[in-house]
C-alpha cells in the first residue's frame, strides 16, 4: 500500500520559495513554448509538441539559466503540463479548460532516483538532491515511518499549506503491505449527508453516524471567520494589528482544518468498520459531486453546501475500503428518494408532505422524513432511509444512532 505521510518543514522561507518559483518557472516555460509551436504562423499543419520533446527542448531553452533543481525535478514540472491536458481532456464534458494560466509558484517533487536514504545516530534521514554543486536537503523521517517492516520512499513533495501559511513535505511512502482479501460478498449501501456524515445499510439494519460536530466545527468556523475579517477591515493594510490578525487568522483555520480531518477519518473509519462488520465486498457510495451544480441558494443554504466536504470523505471512503479489500462504486442518487425501496416494486412517487415518526427500534429516537406508501405493493415507511442500493428485500430497516 502507498502512503503520504505530512512532516513539518524546517527550510527557510526564501529557500523553499525559490525551490517553488523554480518549478513554477519551469512549467510556465513549456507551456509557453508548447504553445508557440503549435500555433506558429506560417505552417500549414499545426505540430502538436510530444512530452519528450517538450522536455528536451526546454532542457535547451533553459541551458544558461543557474541551475538549481535536480534533473527529475525538472522532468516533474515539465510533466505537469502535459499530466494537466490528459485530465482536462478526459473532463471535458464537466467543463474543464486545457492549462493556459502562467504559474509563479508550483510543488517542487523529487522522484525516486533524486532521493537517499542516509541512517545516522540520531535517526533517518532523507538527502533530496538539487543542482549538482548544491548540498542535499536533509529531512528527518520519523519513527512511524522506519519502524515499518518493509518500507520504501517513492516521491517527496514542497507543499504549501495555504491555511497555515508555511511549508509542509509530503512523503509517499510503499509501507509493502498488501491489501486485505475481501471480506465477502454482501452489498452496503453509504449515503453521505450534511447533517449526518454517512448512513449504512446492508438493507437489513442501518446505521445513521451522527457526527454533528463535523458541521458545528464548519459552521464556527465561518463565523469566527467573517469576525476576525470585520476587525482586519478596519486596520490599514500593511500595519502591525493588520498583520497580528492576519497570523491569528491563519494559526485559527490551521486548526480548525485539523480538527475536522480527524472527524473525517474517524467518520470514514466507522463506515468502512460497518462494512467489514457485515462481510461486504462492494461499498455503494451516494455520488453528490453534482449537488450544488446550476442552482441558486440562499446565504444560509450556500452556506452549508460550500462547507460540505463530500469530496474529502469519499476520498477517505475509498482508501480505507481498498485496504479492507473492498470495491466503491458511485450510484447516481437522481430520484432516490421518490423510489420505492422495495426491489419488487421500484415505483416511484414524487413525496408530499413532511411528517415525523417513531420508529420502535430506534428506542425512542424520531426520525424526520416522508412517510410514503408505494400504490404498486402497498410497502410504507420513511423514504429517509431510502439509500441509494438496497441489496435486500427487507421490508423495514431497524436503524442505529452512532456518535463518533
Amino acid at each position: 500500500m502507498i502512503r503520504t505521510h505530512l512532516l513539518p518543514c524546517h527550510l527557510p522561507k526564501h529557500e523553499a520559495d525559490a525551490l517553488n518559483r523554480e518549478s513554477g518557472r519551469i512549467s510556465t516555460k513549456t507551456l509557453v513554448t508548447h504553445d508557440r509551436v503549435y500555433r506558429k504562423k506560417g505552417t500549414k499543419r499545426r505540430h502538436w509538441l510530444s512530452r519528450g520533446a517538450a522536455e528536451r527542448l526546454g532542457d535547451y531553452l533553459l541551458r544558461d539559466d543557474p541551475p538549481l533543481l535536480h534533473a527529475h525535478s525538472k522532468d516533474a514540472a515539465q510533466q505537469g503540463f502535459y499530466k494537466a491536458i490528459t485530465t482536462a481532456h478526459a473532463n471535458r464534458h464537466l467543463g474543464a479548460k486545457f492549462p493556459y494560466r502562467r504559474k509563479r509558484w508550483r510543488t517542487t517533487i523529487w522522484k525516486e532516483t533524486g532521493i537517499r536514504v542516509a541512517a545516522t545516530e540520531t535517526g533517518t534521514l532523507l538527502l533530496l538532491a538539487r543542482a549538482r554543486g548544491l548540498a542535499p536537503i536533509r529531512v528527518r523521517l520519523p519513527p512511524a515511518i522506519t519502524m515499518l517492516p518493509c518500507w520504501r520512499v517513492r516521491e517527496v513533495r514542497l507543499v504549501w499549506d495555504r491555511a497555515a501559511r508555511h511549508d509542509t513535505w509530503h512523503v509517499v511512502v510503499e509501507d509493502g503491505q498488501r491489501p486485505a482479501p475481501p471480506p465477502g460478498t454482501a452489498v452496503v449501501a453509504v449515503d453521505l449527508g450534511e447533517v449526518h456524515p454517512a448512513a449504512c445499510t446492508d438493507g437489513t439494519e442501518t446505521v445513521i453516524i451522527a457526527a454533528r460536530r463535523v458541521r458545528a466545527t464548519q459552521q464556527y468556523t465561518a463565523k469566527r471567520l467573517a469576525e476576525l475579517r470585520r476587525q482586519q477591515a478596519r486596520q490599514t493594510k500593511g500595519s502591525r494589528r493588520h498583520r497580528r490578525l492576519q497570523r491569528r487568522k491563519n494559526r485559527f483555520l490551521a486548526q480548525q482544518r485539523r480538527r475536522v480531518r480527524d472527524l473525517e477519518h474517524t467518520v470514514s473509519r466507522a463506515v468502512v468498520a460497518f462494512a467489514v462488520e457485515r462481510q461486504a465486498g462492494t461499498i455503494a457510495l451516494g455520488d453528490v459531486r453534482t449537488v450544488a451544480d446550476g442552482k441558486r441558494l440562499t446565504r444560509n443554504s450556500q452556506q452549508k453546501v460550500s462547507t460540505w466536504s463530500h469530496g474529502r470523505q469519499r476520498q477517505y471512503i475509498t482508501s480505507k475500503a481498498e485496504a479492507a479489500g473492498i470495491r466503491v462504486v458511485l450510484v447516481d442518487e437522481a430520484s432516490r428518494s421518490q423510489t420505492c425501496p422495495n426491489p419488487a416494486c421500484k415505483h416511484r412517487q414524487k413525496p408530499q408532505g413532511r411528517v415525523t415518526q417513531r420508529v420502535p427500534a430506534l428506542s425512542g429516537l424520531r426520525v424526520a422524513g416522508t412517510a410514503q406508501r408505494a400504490p404498486g405493493c402497498g410497502w410504507g415507511g420513511q423514504s429517509a432511509l431510502a439509500l441509494p442500493v438496497w441489496s435486500g428485500g427487507a421490508d423495514s430497516a431497524t436503524a442505529r444512532d452512532q456518535v463518533s
